[in-house]
C-alpha cells in the first residue's frame, strides 16, 4: 500500500489539473486502441471462424496483424497529440506502418470473405476492429476535412472489394455503416479529447500570461513611484552640486551652504525612497483576504473568509497579510484541496489568523520549507509564532498568532 501511495503521489498529486486531464485522456485513448479492437476482433472470431486450414491460417494471420496495429498506434498516440497540441512536429513517413498494417488486415479479412471463411457479421466487425487503431491517431495528424476525404475513399475500396468476393444490397449497406461508425468514432474519440486539452492548456497558459502581466503591472508601478521620488530631487542635487562646485572655485564662502542644502535632500530622498519600498513590501490583510477569496474560489476551490482586520495595528495587518499570501499559494500548488476556511479572531489579547484546507496527502513545507520559514521570522519580530501542520487524514491547517495591545472593530 505504501508503494501504491508513493506512486500516486509522484504520477499524480504531483501533476498540474491540465496535466492529470492530459493523463486521464492518453490512457482512456491506450485502453480504446486494445480493448475495442480486440474485443471485436478475436472474441467474435473464436466463434465465427470456419474450421478449415486455410481461414485458420487467415484468421491468426489477421489476429497477428490486428495486435501489431494496437502496438503501432499505442507508439503513434503521444506524438500525434504533441503534433496537435503544437508542441512538437510529427516525424516524416511517421504513419507509413500503420498504413501498411491497415491494407494488410482488410486484405486478410477479404481473403476470409473470399473463401468463406467466417460469417458476414464477424467480417464487418473485424472491418471495425481494424478501422479503430489506425484512425485514433491518425484522426490528429490530419484536417477533419482530409481525414473525412480519406474515410470515404477507403470505406468506397472496402465496399467494393468485399462486394466484388460475395456481398449483396443488404451486406453492401451494412458494411457502409460499419466503416462509417468505426472511422466516425475514431474521429470523434480522438477529436474531442485533444481539443479539450487544447482549451485546458489554453487556459493554463492565459492564466500563466495573467500572473506575468500582474508582476509586469506592479514592476512598472513600482518603478514609477520610484522615478516620481528621485527624479525631481536628483535633478536639483546635480544642480545645487554644480553651483557648490563653481562657487568653491571662486572661494565663495556660500558653497558650503549650497552643499548642506545637497545634503538635506539627499537625506530626503533617502526617507521617501523608504517609504516607497516600505509601502511596496507592505501587505494589506484586507485586501489580501479578498485576493485569496478570489483566487480560490476561481481555482474551484470553495473558500470562506470569517473575521476582518479592522482595528489592527500596520505592522500586524502587514504581517498577517504574508500569511494569507503564503498560506493561498500553499493551496494551490500542494495538494487538491475542494475546500478552504480563513479565519481571523482575536483571544485575550492576541489576533489568531488560522487557515485550513483539504486534500493535502503531505504537508507543505511542514519538514521547514523557506515559505513558512519566511513567516516564522516575520512573525518573530512582532513576538508572534505560527504552527502548521496536518490534520485528519487529508487536512491541513495554519495558525498564526500576534500579541496585540488593543484592538477594535475585529470579529472575535
Amino acid at each position: 500500500m505504501g508503494r501504491i501511495r508513493r506512486l500516486h503521489q509522484r504520477h499524480w498529486r504531483e501533476r498540474s489539473k491540465a496535466e492529470r486531464v492530459e493523463l486521464q485522456s492518453v490512457v482512456s485513448w491506450y485502453a480504446t486502441i486494445w480493448v475495442l479492437p480486440l474485443s471485436w476482433l478475436m472474441l467474435p472470431l473464436m466463434s465465427g471462424l470456419d474450421r478449415r486450414p486455410v481461414p485458420m491460417v487467415l484468421g491468426g494471420l489477421l489476429v497477428a496483424v490486428d495486435l501489431l496495429q494496437c502496438a503501432v498506434a499505442g507508439r503513434l498516440m503521444r506524438p500525434a497529440l504533441d503534433h496537435y497540441l503544437g508542441r512538437a512536429e510529427l516525424p516524416p513517413r511517421s504513419q507509413r506502418a500503420a498504413a501498411v498494417l491497415l491494407g494488410l488486415a482488410l486484405a486478410l479479412i477479404t481473403a476470409l470473405a473470399a473463401v468463406d471463411g467466417t460469417d458476414p457479421f464477424t467480417a464487418r466487425l473485424a472491418i471495425a476492429a481494424v478501422l479503430v487503431p489506425f484512425g485514433l491517431p491518425y484522426a490528429l495528424t490530419v484536417s477533419v476535412p482530409v481525414f473525412l476525404r480519406r474515410s470515404a475513399v477507403l470505406t468506397a475500396l472496402v465496399v467494393g472489394a468485399l462486394s466484388i468476393v460475395r456481398l449483396d444490397g443488404l451486406g453492401v449497406l451494412a458494411t457502409t455503416v460499419v466503416c462509417c461508425f468505426a472511422t466516425g468514432f475514431a474521429l470523434t474519440a480522438a477529436r474531442c479529447g485533444a481539443w479539450t486539452l487544447s482549451v485546458l492548456w489554453e487556459a493554463e497558459r492565459a492564466r500563466e500570461m495573467e500572473a506575468r502581466l500582474a508582476v509586469a503591472e506592479e514592476r512598472l508601478r513600482f518603478g514609477r513611484d520610484l522615478h516620481d521620488v528621485l527624479g525631481r530631487n536628483l535633478s536639483v542635487i546635480a544642480l545645487k552640486s554644480e553651483l557648490a562646485v563653481q562657487l568653491a572655485r571662486r572661494g565663495r564662502p556660500e558653497a558650503v551652504e549650497q552643499m548642506i542644502e545637497v545634503q538635506r535632500i539627499a537625506q530626503e530622498s533617502q526617507r521617501e525612497v523608504r517609504d516607497v519600498v516600505r509601502g511596496y513590501r507592505e501587505a494589506d490583510l484586507d485586501v489580501e483576504l479578498v485576493g485569496a477569496q478570489g483566487v480560490l474560489t476561481a481555482a474551484g476551490i470553495d473558500c470562506e473568509i470569517t473575521g476582518a482586520a479592522d482595528g489592527l495595528p500596520a505592522d500586524v495587518q502587514s504581517a498577517l497579510g504574508w500569511v494569507v499570501r503564503e498560506a493561498t499559494t500553499n493551496v494551490l500548488r500542494h495538494g487538491d484541496a475542494g475546500r478552504c476556511a480563513v479565519s481571523l479572531r482575536v483571544l485575550e489579547g492576541r489576533v489568531v489568523l488560522t487557515v485550513e484546507n483539504d486534500g493535502v496527502s503531505a504537508a507543505p513545507d511542514g519538514g521547514g520549507g523557506s515559505g513558512l520559514a519566511g513567516l516564522r521570522e516575520r512573525l518573530a519580530v512582532l513576538d508572534g509564532t505560527l504552527t502548521a501542520g496536518a490534520v485528519g487524514q487529508d487536512g491541513f491547517r495554519l495558525v498564526a498568532e500576534v500579541p496585540v495591545t488593543s484592538v477594535s472593530g475585529v470579529a472575535s
